[in-house]
């Protein structure tokens, strides 16, 4: 499998450290609201990335915190009068919730920062002795930038370019610091911030070593993949492997993938453009598969455009694969012969081409685009190849093969058994109801609940509409 490492600037033959498995790091969000949809670009691409490797015989551990602790989290629990800890619980259980509903496996460990924070006491500490870091008169803990040679290696940026014109991208506080460019690994409390004791100050840590530490507690000190979203190369990145290698001694990420921006209708996603979504707001609307299948259409490091024409399309192409699925249930259920019939077992034989040319997308640098592709040309193949006739040895082997290749890439193409339209119009009716009496949030579990069950509601003029998904 060849992997574009960002390090490298080029596509890379895959080997992990150690034969059959592999160590992945995946940043996760910063939980003070509910996930948008460009959050879930990274959540998507590289989900779809493990399942590749699992389907290929790797032992994948995956890792993918949560930023607990943050200035936009403490701002909206003063803003509501309650602990960060309430603000970053409620939405890591609404970010958990999207991502089941985005079929987004659960990490092998999703950890918190703040549960992490001994952990960063001791690599600061490290850092300090190593001569990497130093205290300020506030307690302020510093990153002596220079100290590591390699600075700017992943961002391909010159340190000297940075001092010169770039003083916008760094942290703020310069007039304690030794170097404009060393940035914060542990700060002072502020009058209600939440913080924790330290030799230097009571105070939280800086964002980029809680990565570090989190990635070597449940990873080690080095790993395989370090993956996310390109906005965070630099600083973020670039900080993450100063401060690791200082203190370790070790290479910290064998390759780094980085996925593109996601724009909405050819605009940067802003709530001042009005042109902000969340996931749940996408979820009132399409299936979440929907969105799944979109983000897949093109190359994950391709910049990539969301618009509702583009929706619509990628809702009917999965559709496409979803009908075709359906067909081969039917088909099944109404067979008449079990075994082969004759000529069938050479039909059958041809399925691994489609899967040959699936795997031969995927091995080049995660190309599900092409990969989608291989699966529509599969069900084209079986849509022609089928027949009230075909045996059910013909039928399941058919309907594996596609079901086999959906789910690598983390979509579900085989429904569950559907609704009667007599319970649909009841739950209608319900929902009605709840509206008429305020009850909102009944209102929306009702959706909600209909969408589960392939129901998509649609408020006309008219009438409540509805229709299968």
């Amino acid at each position: 499998m060849q992997i574009y490492n960002t390090l490298t600037k080029r596509k890379e033959e895959f080997k992990p450290i150690e034969p059959g498995k592999v160590r992945m790091y995946v940043c996760g969000p910063t939980v003070y609201n509910l996930i948008h949809i460009g959050n879930a670009r990274p959540m998507i691409v590289f989900d779809t990335c493990r399942r590749y490797m699992e389907h290929k015989g790797y032992e994948v551990n995956y890792v993918s915190n949560f930023t607990d602790v943050d200035d936009k989290i403490i701002k909206k629990a003063i803003e509501e009068g309650v602990d960060s800890e309430v603000i970053s619980k409620r939405y890591i259980a609404e970010c958990k919730k999207d991502m089941a509903d985005m079929n987004v496996k659960p990490a092998t460990t999703h950890p918190l920062a703040t549960q992490e924070i001994g952990g960063m006491l001791e690599m600061i500490q490290t850092l300090i002795d190593k001569g990497h870091a130093y205290v300020a008169k506030d307690g302020t803990v510093y990153f002596r930038t220079r100290s590591f040679k390699e600075y700017g290696k992943l961002s391909h940026k010159n340190l000297d370019d940075l001092q010169g014109g770039n003083r916008s991208l760094l942290v703020s506080g310069e007039d304690q610091k030794e170097d404009s460019l060393d940035f914060v690994l542990w700060k002072p409390k502020k009058e209600g911030e939440p913080y924790w004791e330290s030799a230097w100050c009571q105070g939280r840590p800086g964002w980029h070593i809680e990565c570090s530490v989190m990635s070597k507690k449940y990873l080690g000190e080095e790993i395989d993949i370090h993956a996310g979203g390109e906005d965070l190369v630099f600083p973020h990145h670039e900080n993450e492997i100063a401060q690791s290698e200082a203190a370790n001694g070790k290479t910290f990420s064998r390759y780094w993938m980085h996925n593109a921006f996601l724009n909405i209708d050819n605009k940067k996603m802003s709530k001042s453009l009005g042109n902000f979504f969340t996931v749940r707001d996408i979820s009132e609307k399409y299936d979440l598969q929907v969105l799944r299948f979109f983000m897949l259409s093109a190359h994950y490091r391709s910049p990539l455009n969301f618009s509702a024409d583009l929706m619509e399309a990628a809702k009917n192409g999965y559709e496409r694969i979803v009908s075709c699925v359906t067909n081969l249930n039917y088909l099944l259920e109404n067979a008449k012969a079990d075994a082969y019939l004759e000529g069938e077992k050479a039909i059958a034989d041809q399925l691994a081409e489609y899967e040959a040319k699936f795997d031969q997308a995927m091995d080049d640098d995660l190309n599900t685009a092409d990969a989608i592709s291989a699966i529509f040309e599969l069900v084209k193949f079986v849509n022609t190849n089928v027949s009230a006739d075909s045996s059910k040895e013909l039928l399941n082997a058919m309907k594996a093969k596609i079901v086999e290749l959906a789910d690598i890439c983390g979509l579900i193409v085989e429904k569950k058994a559907g609704i009667l339209d007599s319970e649909v119009e009841e739950l209608i009716a319900a929902r009605t109801q709840a509206r008429k009496e305020k009850n909102f949030a009944r209102a929306d579990e009702i959706r909600q609940e209909l969408l589960d069950k392939g129901i998509v509601l649609e408020d006309t003029r008219e009438g409540v509409k509805w229709k299968h998904i």
